[in-house]
């Protein structure tokens, strides 16, 4: 150890050594290294340890200081390799930590999104049925797709709210198809609420269940991936 982390070895006391013992400590040793002792083992550099020691120690407050430098244990300097393998692992832990994020803010809001619109078509397909031309059932279809339209909104709006992490790309690509289906499926049923064409409703049928095609292959992405 250096004079400078050495310092009641220096002065050849106690750590728990009373300041009146630091102080006798230090000139007992000055009159025994001091170049006028005329002593063998005078010597200029011993004089210069025991001042430093003796400036520290000798304050209150230094010392107290000085002790709770040497209580921490020393750490070894890091290699390059050692750096390295930190940075890696921090960068680990800051890929987990936005996939993390990204599956809380963007994944699971527009999966719940695409469920609010899908799961209630074939409900709303065949309360409709019963009758078309019914005002009070077109009107109660006509809702579902404003909900639905307002639902895709805030799913996109998610969506674009933060990137995707990288190895989720396939995640998101899924997601955002699946909302493209959507959109253009919710137009087709509202096309169908204008002019009572058949053609409309089972194309707006048939994008829906491309849309939640891609959204369980959206699904099972993720699982390959986490």
């Amino acid at each position: 150890m250096s004079s400078v982390t050495n310092h009641y070895t220096t002065l050849k006391i106690s750590p728990t050594a009373t300041q009146a013992e630091i102080k006798q400590a230090y000139r007992r040793l000055v009159k025994i290294f001091h170049p006028d002792s005329q002593s063998k083992t005078a010597g200029h550099e011993e004089i210069i340890r025991l001042n430093a020691a003796y400036e520290i120690l000798g304050d209150a407050q230094q010392r107290q200081s000085y002790d709770r430098q040497i209580s921490q244990p020393s750490q070894p300097q890091s290699s390059g390799a050692s750096n390295f393998s930190r940075q890696r692992q921090q960068t680990a832990r800051d890929a987990d930590e936005q996939m993390e994020q990204w599956l809380i803010k963007v994944y699971k809001p527009v999966n719940r999104m695409l469920n609010s619109i899908l799961k209630p078509l074939k409900k709303e397909i065949n309360e409709l049925s019963a009758d078309p031309f019914d005002d009070e059932l077109i009107e109660k279809f006509q809702a579902y797709i404003e909900t639905s339209s307002e639902f895709l909104e805030k799913a996109h709006n998610f969506l674009r709210s933060m990137p995707n992490p990288s190895n989720l790309a396939g995640v998101a690509a899924h997601l955002y198809y699946s909302l493209d289906r959507l959109g253009d499926g919710i137009e087709e049923l509202h096309l169908f609420t204008l002019n009572y064409d058949d053609r409309h409703l089972h194309t707006g049928q048939e994008l829906f269940r491309i849309a939640s095609r891609l959204r369980r292959e959206a699904q099972a992405e993720l699982k390959i991936r986490t």
